[in-house]
């Protein structure tokens, strides 16, 4: 480990991660292309393979390995920040700040850029989650590592067991536990104004169990474990889904065709993320970790690079997506429907989006172009944050 540490400490960073990272925002521009390209997306769940195709099925199953690989990083990066400057306190101020900021971009700049329209919807999405994750850090940093490691895993394990508790019966309290648990879309004279996506208590849990594992990161055998962790993982998943025992709301059943069998057994519930998700989604990506510097070294240096970089891939995406959509459409001889305030439009007025869909091979050329676009920013923003150690860029 003494390596790993060192190398923290000399201020280098841990390729692996931003590799990962950077994957993860790759995968996660196809879901986001593909719902702007293939706008009906928006009012039909790719999901359901009543509705679905197992082509949209994949693409959306994919991007579910996007926002618990997020929340665990941004745990496992915690932990390293306190390897590279052991100061409690100092991380403590740092993950309470950075958690009100992701929170104050969620509801503003991102917002806009889901929307394109007026007024902007509150859609308290993946920031929203990190945010609260890690405020909810910042208190337990002050316990020692393995403490913060139980805590993960009693919430993960056991969040499951309050699925019979509704908002409903809590009276006054249950915006509380829409907070906490149970997602909600929150409207005022039937115009949606708040979108409660990311309950934040299992987020919570996957963040401590990254901070609580990121030494893993640091070790000889780091790819040894990650890979063992993985593996666990996805026989724990197939174990209980596989017997519909426990973890998930939604049992799975035989279907009339192998596709939609196979379909309903993945489709494990993400708002709140239920055990079954969690256990999937992570243990890919625990899997897929060791392989990724082996990667050609170009490849290795564009997805570092959007890795590097997170919040501004994010944010930035947002906006290149939905142009990229728009201008899609436009050249495709296609109405603009849905293209502006889709949340409203997917809600009040679904059979206004029929139509509108671009063909699936649009969804990969417009991914790509995304991609292309996005990669010369986030090399700008790098090379500002590699040349100015301003403490305010940390935030960015």
């Amino acid at each position: 480990m003494s390596d790993g540490v060192d190398a923290l400490k000399a201020g280098q960073r841990l390729a692996v991660i931003d590799i990962l990272r950077g994957l993860i925002i790759v995968i996660m521009a196809l879901d986001h292309v593909r719902r702007y390209t293939h706008i009906s997306g928006f009012a039909l769940d790719p999901m359901d393979f009543h509705v679905s195709n197992p082509i949209l099925f994949a693409m959306r199953w994919s991007a579910h390995l996007c926002a618990p690989a997020f929340v665990f990083l941004a745990g496992v990066s915690a932990w390293l920040q306190y390897v590279r400057l052991p100061d409690i306190r100092r991380l403590s101020i740092f993950l309470l700040s950075r958690g009100v900021w992701l929170m104050v971009v969620e509801v503003t700049i991102v917002g806009l850029g889901w929307s394109f329209g007026w007024p902007v919807p509150v859609l308290l999405g993946i920031l929203w989650a990190i945010g609260w994750s890690m405020i909810a850090l910042a208190g337990l940093v002050y316990l020692p590592r393995k403490w913060v490691l139980i805590v993960g895993l009693v919430i993960t394990l056991g969040h499951n067991l309050l699925d019979s508790i509704h908002a409903s019966q809590l009276g006054m309290f249950g915006i509380v536990w829409n907070f906490l648990y149970e997602p909600r879309l929150f409207s005022l004279g039937g115009m949606p104004v708040l979108a409660l996506s990311y309950s934040v208590l299992a987020w919570i849990g996957v963040i401590a169990l990254g901070y609580g594992m990121g030494h893993i990161f640091l070790t000889p055998d780091r790819d040894r474990r990650l890979m063992l962790l993985g593996a666990g993982l996805l026989i724990l998943f197939l174990t209980l889904r596989g017997g519909n025992f426990y973890g998930d709301p939604r049992p799975w059943a035989m279907q009339a065709h192998l596709e939609d069998t196979v379909m309903d057994f993945m489709n494990v519930q993400k708002y709140p993320p239920s055990l079954l998700y969690l256990c999937v989604t992570l243990g890919v990506v625990l899997l897929l970790a060791p392989w990724l510097e082996r990667l050609p070294a170009r490849l290795e240096r564009i997805l570092g690079t959007f890795g590097a970089v997170p919040l501004m891939a994010y944010v930035a995406h947002l906006y290149i997506v939905h142009a990229v959509a728009i201008v899609a459409h436009l050249a495709m001889g296609k109405p603009l429907t849905g293209a502006f305030n889709s949340l409203y439009m997917s809600i009040k007025h679904p059979t206004a989006l029929q139509g509108t869909d671009l063909p699936l091979w649009m969804v990969w050329v417009c991914w790509v172009i995304v991609i292309a676009l996005l990669y010369p920013v986030c090399r700008w923003w790098l090379g500002i944050k590699q040349r100015h150690k301003n403490w305010w860029l940390a935030y960015l």
